[in-house]
């Protein structure tokens, strides 16, 4: 299969394509490498990578037919970001897919839109949804006004554009919703590489933000090989689906098991999480199991070891 990979560069994107590379695809990836890295392990892949602006419809009309995949990973993501600038995170997100959405039609292959879990957070933390949740629950933005909602939004509207416009102009489309993917090369915005980074260092006292907290962390093999079926599944196309690992974990305990790996015991400084984050977080993958038999494989601690020894050894900053 031809396949191509917008945003293939980043964290899940990499992933992804060696995946697809060992499944005997033909691989493109495209990427303006805001995020997604110029490294090793993406130089030793045997891909095509094009540098290009995918707000910029011209990065579209170059890129000539006759592909039987087509992947949208492309996005301003993380907490940091959103925060710092969200007006851009609402401009790439919403561009970037519009365009592609306006070059997509049939014969230029079956689309994967990734969104997140942070599309329905607003109905769990109003009482509008039960934990684990499922892919029908009301999707509520608390605040309009506020940083933090501005990449739920646009995830939001990337949705609904996936789903209207496959169906006006003819070709599949799958959306999954990602739920706490974690693992080797995610930059170190994120808990899990946050946390081995800094234990890593020593820090004493170790701050920890939100121990009560809980979530449902997914290891990386685990979400591509959910991405891969749900494309390879018919009654997937039109569907939103639910991707992640529904085995819930305490912040406080994820917190001990990389102090643990890391080998040290320091003091604790507990503190409240950042204001708008979800108190939990767990999907419902009875959708995913009963559309692709779908199971995690990667345990919690195996998964952490591999991330904590990567960033020990690999992290360059």
């Amino acid at each position: 299969m031809r396949t191509l990979l917008l945003g293939g560069a980043g964290f899940i994107g990499l992933h992804l394509a060696r995946r697809l590379l060992a499944d005997g695809h033909e691989v493109t990836v495209v990427d303006d490498f805001s995020r997604g890295r110029r490294d090793d392990a993406l130089a030793g892949l045997a891909v095509e990578v094009r540098s290009a602006d995918l707000t910029d419809p011209a990065a579209y009309d170059a890129l000539e037919p006759g592909w039987d995949q087509v992947f949208m990973l492309a996005a301003v993501v993380g907490v940091r970001n959103v925060e710092s600038d969200p007006a851009r995170v609402l401009r790439v997100n919403t561009l970037a897919l519009m365009h592609l959405l306006d070059w997509m039609g049939p014969g230029r292959g079956r689309l994967f839109f990734a969104s997140t879990s942070e599309a329905y957070a607003g109905a769990v933390s109003t009482g509008l949804a039960a934990v684990p949740t499922g892919e029908d629950v009301p999707l509520v933005i608390e605040d309009v006004g506020s940083a933090r909602h501005t990449y739920a939004i646009s995830k939001l509207l990337g949705e609904a554009a996936v789903l209207h416009t496959a169906r006006a102009k003819g070709f599949e489309a799958v959306i999954g919703r990602f739920h706490n993917v974690y693992g080797p090369r995610m930059g170190a915005d994120h808990v899990i590489p946050e946390l081995s980074l800094r234990a890593e260092r020593g820090e004493d006292p170790f701050t920890l933000y939100g121990a009560d907290q809980s979530r449902a962390f997914c290891h990386v093999d685990d979400a591509v090989e959910a991405v891969v079926r749900l494309m390879a599944e018919p009654r997937a196309a039109g569907r939103i689906v639910h991707i992640g690992n529904d085995a819930e974990t305490n912040i406080g305990d994820l917190a001990k098991l990389v102090l643990r790996i890391a080998g040290t015991n320091p003091e604790i400084r507990h503190v409240p999480a950042p204001p708008g984050s979800v108190a939990r977080r767990c999907p419902d993958l009875a959708l995913l199991r009963e559309l692709t038999g779908y199971e995690p494989r990667v345990a919690l601690e195996d998964g952490v070891r591999r991330t904590y020894t990567w960033y020990r050894e690999s992290w360059t900053g």
